[in-house]
């Protein structure tokens, strides 16, 4: 690119995120009344706001390639401006090329400049065409991708076949959804359309959300024998996010699809189970602790949603950089490395307490009571008013009654 000013067209200015400098849109110039959502109003999409999406992303990045020590190529097939693809060339040691693509002529030519930026025209390859069209040109062995980040507006499940199929074995896909309106149940049909499982608004629909969106994976992914493995999930803002790894084999597949079932809830006292494999469940089941009828979420991933010791690679990597939201960052990591091996699905005490027409206590109460119990209790990194726990619904109901009267007998 001649080293003549870049002209977009329209209003843009120059930011720092990590460490790149970025060419962005002046979302400020594209919004017309204060409810206006300006990264959409914008010729090209930009959301500020994902800095945190973007900065988990690169440690997540940088903690696999460690694992897996030696140079990797990476992809981000629904790119945009770029900046997510020039910070990994930037800030994750041992990437050897990456690929930036979006179909918007505008964002490639943006995406263009802030590679060339950047210094990064030897490493980082931008291209202007149809994201599956480009994952299916790397389907076939030794073509294939060490990582893949799909970070789409809406669903990444029309991608889901062409990543999985664009990865060698043992490879890295980072996938976000922020189409939370279906997959918290706001609209169930287009749940089970998109992601092939049925959605529950629940107070940890977010959670559902996680385990819908991974059950996706692990049902598209096993059709070409393809099994995966979740190493950490994150719930912020207005979407859910997937880090997971692809392993070939059937019996890998087999093991993966063991990791699916359902998730049946009782709306009256709050009482949830899991039941694990594929075969259909009866919507007659009745709840065991008040006899009402079960709601069912699924298909869905039971499986772990973190890994711990990436989890742990991860935190280290947070701690050696220099990131403006370090200090949240390092507060979800904590909490993703506590709840690694807690129980799935979480209470919201404040919801339970509503019930109950009781004054809401702190979560750290209802923990505390819960171990001196001999129950687990672990925060969530999903609510921060959410608490994973082995006890039923009806002793955490008692539980939380017990810390406003002390005398109560249970």
């Amino acid at each position: 690119m001649p080293r003549t000013q870049f002209k977009a067209g329209f209003p843009t200015e120059t930011i720092t995120e990590g460490k790149a400098r970025l060419l962005v849109p002046k979302l400020e110039a594209f919004r017309k009344s204060p409810s206006d959502y300006a990264p959409s109003k914008a010729p090209v999409f930009y959301n500020p706001i994902m800095e945190l999406n973007r900065d988990i992303a690169v440690l997540a990045l940088q903690a696999y390639q460690k694992t897996v020590s030696r140079k990797i190529t990476v992809c981000e097939p629904l790119a945009s401006l770029g900046i997510r693809g020039v910070r990994f060339a930037t800030e994750v040691s041992g990437v050897k090329k990456v690929v930036i693509n979006d179909i918007s002529e505008k964002a490639y030519r943006i995406a263009r400049h802030n590679v060339h930026m950047n210094k990064l025209d030897r490493k980082v390859i931008v291209k202007n065409i149809d994201a599956n069209l480009l994952l299916s040109g790397h389907g076939a062995p030794h073509k294939r991708f060490d990582a893949i980040d799909l970070d789409p507006f809406g669903s990444p499940v029309p991608y889901i076949d062409s990543a999985v199929r664009a990865l060698r074995n043992q490879g890295f896909l980072a996938l976000t959804a922020t189409d939370m309106a279906p997959l918290c149940g706001v609209h169930p049909k287009a749940c089970i359309r998109k992601y092939g499982g049925k959605p529950l608004r629940t107070e940890y629909c977010h959670e559902l959300a996680a385990r819908l969106l991974a059950g996706c994976l692990a049902t598209v992914a096993a059709k070409h024998e393809i099994g995966i493995n979740v190493l950490f999930s994150q719930n912020a803002d207005h979407y859910v996010r997937l880090y997971t790894t692809i392993e070939y084999g059937a019996k890998k597949t087999d093991e993966t699809l063991r990791n699916m079932g359902y998730v049946l809830h009782c709306f009256k006292c709050f009482h949830r189970e899991s039941v694990g494999g594929l075969s259909t469940i009866a919507h007659s089941e009745k709840c065991n602790e008040c006899g009402s009828k079960l709601s069912v979420a699924g298909p869905l991933w039971l499986g772990k949603l973190f890994d711990k010791r990436f989890c742990e690679l991860m935190e280290e990597e947070a701690k050696q950089g220099e990131l403006r939201l370090k200090e949240r960052i390092l507060r979800i990591l904590a909490l993703a490395m506590n709840e690694a091996d807690a129980p799935i699905t979480y209470y919201v005490h404040d919801k339970v307490c509503d019930k109950l027409t009781m004054p809401v206590p702190s979560i750290k109460k209802l923990a505390q009571i819960l171990k001196e119990n001999g129950f687990q209790a672990y925060l969530t990194s999903f609510n921060p008013k959410g608490i994973r726990t082995d006890a039923s619904a009806a002793k955490v109901q008692e539980l939380l009654q017990r810390i406003l009267n002390p005398s109560r007998i249970g």
